[in-house]
């Protein structure tokens, strides 16, 4: 009798122990959506671009301070705008950034994967290339501030005539948000109420920035 009493004990002791290790399925749900996003992510080496824009700056005195990189080649769901120390030699903040819905509709995530680029008026386009920011002005959209942005390529260059500007946007978010997208506008680079707030403060005490805007 004692001997079957003890099988019976380590019988449970043994199934507890398996169930306890057993993972739910929140925890499985949970670590698909890691592995998954972590495969979607593709590490991209922007050394040539921040020695690129070293150079540019210093041949067109420009801030030689910091600038900024935005890669339209990015999934819109993920953090794309990049400001960059050429001092420290290293990306300072990441932020979450739309693009143009070209002849998709306003607002909805229609191009999350691939963006339009188009230099072209009305063509609700994002445009890749060299900008510089310049003055600080009001804008109707999120924190009510905006910057004017020339374009300095072929590829840009109607930035000015086309009312591109760099704003805050209520409907970006602060956190990546992949496999979903950022909602799209009209070609303006914009970014999340907060995130433009701390954008402002070093656009505030750092002139002619240059923004550099690629779809790697």
């Amino acid at each position: 009798m004692k001997k079957i009493l003890f099988i019976l004990c380590l019988v449970f002791v043994f199934s507890c122990n398996k169930e306890n290790k057993a993972p739910t399925v929140a925890e499985n749900k949970q670590e698909n959506e890691i592995a998954s996003s972590e495969k979607s992510r593709v590490a991209i080496n922007y050394s040539d671009y921040y020695k690129e824009a070293e150079q540019y700056c210093k041949k067109n005195n420009l801030n030689q301070s910091k600038f900024i990189l935005i890669d339209l080649g990015i999934h819109s769901g993920y953090k794309r705008f990049f400001v960059y120390d050429f001092k420290k030699k290293e990306v300072l903040k990441s932020y979450m950034v739309s693009h143009g819905c070209g002849d998709n509709q306003w607002g909805r995530t229609s191009s999350k994967e691939k963006p339009q680029i188009s230099n072209e008026f009305d063509s609700h386009c994002s445009s890749v290339g060299k900008y510089v920011i310049l003055d600080r002005g009001v804008s109707q959209w999120g924190i009510k501030v905006n910057y004017v942005l020339q374009g300095k390529d072929k590829t840009n260059s109607n930035a000015r005539s086309r009312a591109i500007v760099l704003h805050s946007w209520d409907a970006i978010s602060d956190s990546e948000v992949y496999p979903e997208g950022t909602p799209e506008g009209w070609g303006c680079p914009a970014v999340s109420n907060e995130s433009m707030k701390e954008i402002d403060e070093l656009l505030k005490t750092n002139e002619k920035v240059l923004m550099w805007i690629i779809k790697s």
